[in-house]
C-alpha cells in the first residue's frame, strides 16, 4: 500500500509540473480546440476522383506557400523557433503575431504591420499615394522596393511566379484525369487565370460546375489581412466534397436572391443592384485547408466571387462548410451560450439554427450595394480600410433580418423558430467578439453587440446571465442594416468612423462575460489537424 501511495504522489507531483511548466504562450494555443479533419467515406467517387483530390491537396501547399510570404515573409523563421509552444502558435497566426491582438509573440518583433507583408514595411501612406502606377490599387499585386529603393507595384503572378507553376502543373494533372468536362474546364481556365491575374472567365468556369461530388477553391479571394488600404487580397485553398443532402435542401433558395434583396429594410433608393441571376448555395464538407483558410479564426462559410462586378455579372456562390460549422458550434457557440444565457433561453440554442444564420449571413453578402449613389465610386473604394468591417456587420445583421423574415413564412425547412434563430445570433455575437477590436471582423460583431445592448435589446443581470428580447432585438436588427447599407449606398466614411468611435470598444458587460468564458475553458477558435 505505501509503494502505491508513493507512486500516486509521484505521479501527481509529476503532472503537477508539466502542468506548472506550460507557458502563456502554451495557453494561448490551447485556446484554439484541436481538430482532426479527416477524409470522409470516397466509395461514391472513383480512382480517377480520388487521384484529382489528392492533386488538389498538392496545389493547396502551394497556395499555403504563396500565404505565408503575403501574410508575414519567410516561414523558414518560424519553422527555425525552437520552442514548441511558440512555434505552434506560430504555425497558427501564420506569423510571429497573434491575429486577435495584433502583439508580436516571437522576441524581435514588433506590432503587426497594418499591411502585413503586401507592402514594404517602411512605407508611408504618402508615399503610396505618390505612387503613379495605376495598379498599385490592384487586389493582386504586391507593393515592393526596386533596386533604387523606390516603390513599385508587381503582380501576383510576377510575385509568385514558381508557387504559381507548381499549382498550374497540379491542375494540369487533375485536368488531365478528371471525367467531368465541367471541372476540366474549370481547372485550365484556373491555370490561365493565375498566370495573369484576370479571373473573371475562371469564375464563370467555377460557376458552371454544378455535377461534381469535389470542389476547389484557389487563389486570391479574401481581402482582410489588408487593414492599411483593405485592397490586397490573400490566397487560399479549400479541398471540399459535397454534402448533397443539405445541397438539395438549399435548392429551393436558388433564384432567390432578387425577392431578397427587395425585402431589405432600407431605402428603396439602395436597392438598385441587381444580384447575378445564378446566385446559388451549396454545403460541402472541407478535408484539406490553407493559406488563408487555414490561418487564425476559420471561415465556416465564403461567398464567391467577391468582386462587385463579378457578382453582378455571374451571380453567387455561398458555400458551407458544414464539418467546420458542426465543431464551432459544439466546441464554441453552445459553450458560450450555456455559460452566458439564462436557463430557459439556453433551450433555443440549437445547431440547425446556426446553420441557416451561418447560410444567410454569405447570402447576405452578395446583396445590398456594391456601389455608391453618389458617385464616390465602388463601396470599397469610399469606405477604404472600413470597407470590410461594414460589409461583414451588413451580411450578419442582415443575414439574420432574412431569416426571420423566411421563418415567418415558414420557407425554412425543418424545426428551427426564431427564438432558436435569435438566441443561436447572440451567443455567436457573444464568442465572436473574442476576436478583439483589431480585426475587421471582430469589430464587426462588437459593434453589433453594443448597438444591441445600449439600444435595449438584451439585459445582463446580476447573475451575469442575459435575457434577450425577441421583438426589440428583431427591430434593432432591422434598423441596424438600415444605417449600414446607407452608409455604404452613400460612402460615409465621416459617419462610419465616428459610429465605428461609439460602437466598437468592448463593453464592460463582454468584459465581464470574458472572465466567466475563460473560468469554463472555452475555446476561442478552432485549429486543424488534416489527413494526408
Amino acid at each position: 500500500m505505501k509503494k502505491i501511495a508513493l507512486a500516486c504522489i509521484l505521479i501527481t507531483l509529476f503532472v503537477s509540473c508539466k502542468t506548472e511548466k506550460k507557458s502563456e504562450i502554451g495557453k494561448l494555443s490551447d485556446e484554439y480546440a484541436l481538430v482532426k479533419i479527416t477524409t470522409p467515406d470516397l466509395s461514391g467517387i472513383s480512382d480517377n476522383g480520388k487521384g484529382v483530390l489528392n492533386l488538389y491537396k498538392f496545389a493547396a501547399d502551394q497556395a499555403d506557400s504563396i500565404y505565408w510570404k503575403q501574410t508575414f515573409g519567410d516561414k523558414a523563421l518560424m519553422d527555425g523557433i525552437q520552442d514548441s509552444d511558440i512555434k505552434e502558435f506560430a504555425m497558427i497566426n501564420y506569423g510571429p503575431w497573434d491575429r486577435i491582438t495584433g502583439k508580436a509573440f516571437v522576441e524581435g518583433y514588433g506590432e503587426r504591420p497594418l499591411g502585413a507583408a503586401f507592402y514594404p514595411a517602411d512605407m508611408t501612406k504618402a508615399e503610396f499615394e505618390a505612387l503613379s502606377d495605376s495598379s498599385k490599387t490592384s487586389p493582386y499585386t504586391m507593393i515592393v522596393r526596386d533596386s533604387a529603393g523606390a516603390l513599385a507595384s508587381v503582380p501576383y503572378h510576377e510575385a509568385f511566379k514558381n508557387y504559381i507553376e507548381k499549382i498550374s502543373s497540379e491542375l494540369q494533372a487533375a485536368a488531365d484525369i478528371t471525367i467531368k468536362a465541367s471541372v476540366k474546364n474549370y481547372l485550365l481556365k484556373k491555370i490561365e487565370a493565375l498566370r495573369t491575374d484576370d479571373y473573371l472567365t475562371a469564375d464563370k468556369a467555377w460557376l458552371d460546375v454544378k455535377d461534381s461530388k469535389m470542389d476547389l477553391i484557389i487563389g486570391p479571394s479574401e481581402i482582410n489581412d489588408d487593414q492599411l488600404f483593405g485592397l490586397k487580397a490573400s490566397y487560399d485553398a479549400y479541398v471540399l466534397l459535397k454534402d448533397e443532402k443539405r445541397t438539395a435542401q438549399l435548392s429551393q433558395f436558388t433564384g432567390m436572391a432578387d425577392d431578397l434583396q427587395k425585402m431589405l429594410p432600407c431605402d428603396e433608393a439602395y436597392k438598385t443592384f441587381v444580384p447575378g441571376s445564378d446566385s446559388e448555395i451549396y454545403t460541402f464538407d472541407a478535408i484539406y485547408m490553407a493559406g488563408h483558410a487555414n490561418a487564425g479564426i476559420k471561415l465556416m462559410a465564403l461567398n464567391l466571387p467577391t468582386d462587385a462586378y463579378s457578382q453582378q455579372q455571374l451571380g453567387t456562390r455561398s458555400v458551407l462548410l458544414r464539418n467546420i460549422m458542426s465543431e464551432k458550434f459544439n466546441r464554441v457557440v453552445n459553450e458560450v451560450g450555456m455559460v452566458v444565457l439564462n436557463s430557459d433561453q439556453q433551450a433555443h440554442l440549437s445547431e440547425e439554427a446556426f446553420y441557416w444564420c451561418v447560410a444567410f449571413r454569405e447570402i447576405a453578402h452578395g446583396l445590398g450595394v456594391k456601389a455608391t449613389v453618389n458617385g464616390k465610386g465602388s463601396v470599397s473604394d469610399a469606405l477604404g480600410n472600413k470597407a470590410l468591417t461594414w460589409e461583414d456587420a451588413k451580411a450578419s445583421a442582415a443575414g439574420l433580418y432574412l431569416l426571420c423574415k423566411l421563418l415567418d413564412d415558414y420557407k425554412i425547412p425543418g424545426l428551427t423558430t426564431k427564438e432558436d434563430a435569435i438566441i443561436t445570433y447572440f451567443a455567436n455575437l457573444v464568442r465572436s467578439q473574442r476576436f478583439g477590436e483589431v480585426s475587421q471582423l471582430g469589430r464587426a460583431y462588437v459593434m453589433i453587440f453594443n448597438y444591441l445592448n445600449m439600444n435595449g435589446a438584451f439585459k445582463r443581470g446580476d447573475s451575469g446571465k442575459y435575457t434577450i428580447d425577441y421583438d426589440k432585438t428583431l427591430a434593432l436588427i432591422s434598423d441596424l442594416t438600415g444605417i449600414i447599407i446607407k452608409t455604404q449606398a452613400t460612402g460615409d466614411y465621416e459617419f462610419a468612423s465616428q459610429f465605428e468611435d461609439k460602437y466598437c470598444s468592448l463593453s464592460d458587460d463582454f468584459k465581464a462575460d470574458l472572465v466567466n468564458i475563460r473560468l469554463e475553458n472555452i475555446p476561442i477558435d478552432l485549429k486543424f489537424e488534416f489527413e494526408k
